[in-house]
């Protein structure tokens, strides 16, 4: 199941249509009162806490999505710094004689060393096995690019958690005052039922 079809099926009735970054809002209950009789006479306080609880669920699920994503771009963007670095150093060795030495990553703890003569292009690993030959301008400015936009994906990340975060307080409160609203209302009743006799 995708974010999107998450989003669409939040119940409505616990939810504004406003949202953060495809992160629907939750609505805060502030008269539970008149928020269960806007329900109608069908809803109980038991349908009411199982839409809640979807709705906590759903921001799990979300959060579960947003915190693997977190962890490929902060995997990620050392590799590009990397990358970056050494097309600099090679830019740097252009045109000089010599060779250039250097050590390169085989395996996880596993490094071989090298020796290059200097040249005018590199080949950058693209994934999803592609690999393209280019300049090492264009290297260095694809690799910014992409470190940019990574750096700048990984604060949004942090942000959209945060908002996550404060949305499964807002439930979590809702959770309670409905149930809490069920109680005095079940106090209150019986109450008025002993009096009664």
């Amino acid at each position: 199941m995708d974010m999107q079809s998450l989003k669409q099926s939040m119940p409505d009735a616990v939810e504004k249509p406003k949202t953060f970054c495809g992160i629907p809002e939750a609505q805060f209950l502030e008269d539970v009162d008149s928020f269960m009789k806007e329900q109608g006479p069908d809803a109980t306080v038991e349908l009411i806490l199982k839409r809640l609880e979807e709705q906590h669920q759903k921001y799990k699920f979300m959060e579960m999505n947003l915190l693997s994503r977190k962890k490929r771009l902060k995997s990620q963007i050392p590799d590009i710094q990397g990358s970056l670095k050494i097309v600099r150093q090679m830019q740097e060795q252009k045109g000089k004689p010599g060779v250039i030495s250097s050590h390169f990553l085989l395996s996880d703890q596993v490094y071989a060393k090298a020796e290059t003569i200097p040249s005018d292009t590199v080949c950058l690993w693209l994934g999803a096995n592609v690999m393209l030959e280019y300049s090492l301008e264009d290297a260095e400015k694809l690799l910014s690019e992409n470190l940019s936009n990574a750096e700048k994906n990984h604060g949004q990340v942090d942000h959209d958690l945060d908002f996550l975060r404060d949305q499964f307080t807002t439930v979590e409160v809702n959770m309670a005052r409905v149930y809490n609203w069920d109680v005095k209302r079940r106090q209150a009743a019986k109450a008025a039922a002993a009096t009664a006799l």
